[in-house]
């Protein structure tokens, strides 16, 4: 198989171990920029151009879309999803997992537990979402924001509607979310490949960081999920429609509460946190999906 994996960076952990594992299983790894890429629409014969060329014979693509181009990415792997190419994941599970309202309002619907939050076009009454959601403190979130960035936890009334009005200040739509204490600064990352997880380690923040990303200075190790954990993280994926996903829980007293599905999770920090080979994984199971491929509709 020739398997092309869309990054705009070969030299990326993820981008390399994913050729590493390509290449292990005997396959043909090909790395495109797609922001590099065209797309040629003519009637019954889409196609991809990279700097010019048509882009042939690519039996399966990895999208490895920044949360910065979605939207032109998305494009292209839309255009390869037209020329009946595999992917591992869909144009619109990306888009859709990408704007964090549009995904809590479909793992809503889908029963998965989510930490109370509220989405309002510049309110006037600031107490009472706040109130809704248990806090003070809460957290503040921007619509689109990756890696913890755009995240703000309010401790207090005054810091809460400070951080609010400065955001609707700058035209940034927010989320209002619950603060859930419990967690004391920790999450746990699912990794999801074909319905299943394959593994999943626990974050820790850094003394006085609420955040756990391992971007802002946490700590991984290993962990078992519950029955109840993994069903979550299974849900989650599905319900978005992703095939390949990182998967964020917090454990709180009323069970795992997922707070964001990420549909280009990191490899490196995983990998080496729990020793797993997620790439081998995602390799093998685009040859479990090749050449039939399940067309998987999901509803919004």
């Amino acid at each position: 198989m020739r398997i092309a994996i869309l990054s705009t960076n070969a030299e990326l952990y993820s981008t390399r171990r994913l050729v590493e594992a390509i290449q292990q299983h005997g396959h043909e790894a090909i790395v495109i920029d797609h922001l590099k890429c065209q797309v040629m629409i003519e009637g019954g014969r889409p196609s991809v151009l990279f700097r010019g060329e048509p882009v042939d014979h690519i039996d399966a693509i990895i999208p490895r879309i920044g949360a910065s181009v979605t939207d032109y990415g998305c494009a292209i792997v839309r255009q390869f999803e037209m020329m009946r190419v595999f992917t591992t994941a869909k144009s619109q599970a990306i888009t859709r997992s990408r704007n964090k309202l549009r995904s809590l309002q479909v793992l809503s619907k889908a029963g998965v537990g989510l930490p109370k939050t509220v989405f309002a076009k510049h309110p006037k009454d600031i107490d009472n979402l706040m109130e809704l959601v248990g806090g003070p403190p809460v957290v503040i979130k921007l619509l689109e924001g990756t890696q913890g960035i755009g995240v703000v936890l309010a401790e207090t009334d005054k810091a809460a509607k400070s951080t609010i009005e400065a955001f609707y200040g700058l035209k940034a739509n927010v989320l209002i979310q619950e603060y859930i204490a419990e967690a004391k600064g920790a999450d746990l990352r699912a990794f999801v490949v074909g319905g299943r997880v394959v593994g999943a380690m626990k974050r820790q923040g850094k003394e006085g960081e609420f955040r756990s990303n391992l971007h802002r200075g946490g700590n991984g190790e290993p962990v078992v999920l519950s029955p109840e954990e993994y069903e979550t993280a299974i849900n989650a994926a599905r319900a978005l429609g992703l095939r390949v996903a990182g998967v964020d829980m917090l454990q709180s007293s009323r069970g795992p509460l997922v707070m964001e599905v990420n549909s280009s999770p990191g490899l490196e920090g995983f990998e080496k946190a729990t020793g797993i080979d997620v790439a081998g994984q995602i390799v093998e199971f685009i040859e479990e999906k090749i050449p039939a491929d399940e067309s998987d509709t999901v509803g919004v």
